[in-house]
């Protein structure tokens, strides 16, 4: 971090991702919640020795530097406190904290990342119910409690799904479901030893029914209602949570969708029902190229293969206890939307780059597994990337809305329907401009998210060349979309909105 770092910081403001403090004789006792609350976010930076004037509306004389006297003190009580029970975790290492002189004054930088989900909630004081904060664009406050039990859950590092239900038996689960996915299981792993169990037994060995021999109970988990159970025992359990099927593709005369998919009693609403509904309304109409297995014809392309992925993605890292969540599958002229409850539990640098997961429902994940949906650990959404990179459709964009609680997955497809009604030049052009557009987008939101990000790193992420990134950059350079702060090493990328 340099001067001339922090004076294009200090341009953009507080916000979500920077905290200034005065600090000009101690450490402010205040840095601590801010420690938590960016660690519990997604990061940021704390500036010390800095004077705020938050009336000041000209970004130029909002900020005064008056720097601190004693750093090496400061410095020094700060690594004594993160290192003893005033903190439940010190996530920063050597390089996170730095010594910037700016005009003879003193100023101290402290780096923090978004901590893991397993060590989450960092909190204070050892109390983790009433020392926990989080950051949003009004600054620093106190986790409610749901949102400490939402983070102590995501910690858990069984996930999620594996509760018992106390109450909930095999009278809850919909036998044709069940039968429905053991026939398919069968096909894909004939000969398997499970293939002849009783339906508990079989059940008990996927992870959908448990035994607790201590307490001498047994019942269905969370996993096995989610995915085989009857409508009626879910909503009892899981009233907070639905899942919603919407095509708004061709709509005419003020329609406001083509076909719903929701909670009429008309199906039992299960995870494995509304997989194996709704897929198909989602890709039947999706390009296929014409490919020959000698006289068979091959539709399963790489981007409907994607598209299960997502699918199968959005459920297994559904927050299935938050207070409202909504499975959202959407389907437009130009694309498909999918949310679901619960943010990332990774960066989202990381989630493009791949090679690690941390799924919210791990017993879901295997019973799709078993029946070939769903990929190795980590390797899903970079596969998403790949097919739609090869397809030439645009980037995925994949948005982690805190405020909303919600992850959006949004994958741009020229649906049949829509490519018809035009002529092949005008569709390539068309698929052509909105390519560069989305990959512009990602490019952009993936340097929001990690300032720090180098044009190597975008190129693997998104699985352009380095040169197309270099003249992505060139181009958001040259209109002042972006600008560099400091060097190729050590220095980061600001986006100016």
């Amino acid at each position: 971090m340099t001067k001339e770092d922090i004076q294009q910081i200090l341009l953009r403001g507080e916000s979500i991702t920077l905290e200034c403090k005065l600090a000009r004789n101690a450490l402010p006792k205040s840095v601590w919640e801010t420690y938590s609350a960016f660690a519990n976010t997604i990061g940021g930076t704390i500036l010390l020795g800095i004077e705020e004037h938050k009336t000041e509306k000209d970004p130029v004389k909002k900020f005064t530097i008056t720097g601190v006297d004693n750093a090496p003190k400061i410095v020094k009580d700060f690594w004594n406190t993160i290192n003893s029970n005033k903190v439940s975790e010190n996530i920063l290492s050597d390089h996170d904290v730095q010594v910037v002189n700016m005009d003879g004054k003193t100023i101290i930088c402290i780096t923090i990342p978004q901590a893991d989900w397993h060590v989450k909630p960092i909190y204070l004081n050892e109390n983790i119910l009433k020392n926990s904060f989080k950051r949003n664009h009004e600054g620093d406050y106190h986790c409610t409690e749901k949102e400490v039990k939402t983070m102590i859950r995501d910690a858990n590092e069984d996930g999620n799904d594996g509760t018992l239900l106390k109450g909930f038996t095999m009278d809850d689960i919909d036998l044709s479901t069940l039968h429905s996915y053991r026939n398919f299981f069968s096909i894909v792993n004939q000969g398997h030893p499970w293939n002849d169990v009783e339906d508990k037994a079989f059940l008990m060995n996927l992870g959908g029914y448990i035994r607790d021999r201590k307490k001498e109970t047994e019942g269905l988990t969370v996993a096995g209602l989610m995915m085989f159970g009857k409508g009626l025992p879910i909503r009892e359990r899981f009233g907070n949570f639905r899942m919603d099927y919407l095509d708004m593709s061709n709509l005419v005369n003020g329609e406001r969708y083509k076909d719903r998919l929701t909670y009429d009693g008309r199906w039992e609403n299960n995870f494995y029902q509304f997989f194996r509904i709704v897929i198909p309304k989602l890709t039947f109409d999706m390009p296929r190229p014409f490919h020959l297995d000698g006289i068979q014809r091959i539709d399963d392309t790489i981007q409907i293969q994607a598209v299960r992925e997502a699918f199968i993605n959005a459920i297994i890292h559904c927050d299935l206890f938050c207070s409202a969540g909504i499975l959202r599958i959407e389907k437009h002229d130009d694309r498909l939307c999918l949310r679901n409850p619960g943010i990332l539990l990774l960066p989202i640098n990381q989630v493009y780059a791949g090679g690690s997961s941390k799924a919210r429902n791990p017993r879901i994940q295997t019973m799709l597994r078993m029946i070939g949906y769903g990929e190795n650990v980590g390797s899903g959404f970079p596969k998403i990337v790949n097919a739609w990179e090869q397809a030439g459709w645009g980037a995925p964009i994949l948005d982690n809305k805190l405020e909303l609680n919600e992850v959006e997955l949004t994958l741009f497809v020229p649906f049949n329907t829509k490519t018809k009604q035009k002529t092949k030049q005008k569709t390539k052009q068309k698929t052509k401009q909105k390519t560069k557009q989305k990959t512009e987008e990602i490019i952009l939101q993936l340097i929001r998210e990690t300032p720090t990000i180098s044009r190597a790193e975008l190129s693997k992420t998104i699985g352009k060349s380095r040169s197309t990134i270099y003249n992505y950059i060139s181009k958001f350079k040259n209109i002042g979309v972006i600008k560099r702060i400091g060097g190729d090493k050590g220095g980061y990328w600001e986006v100016k909105e």
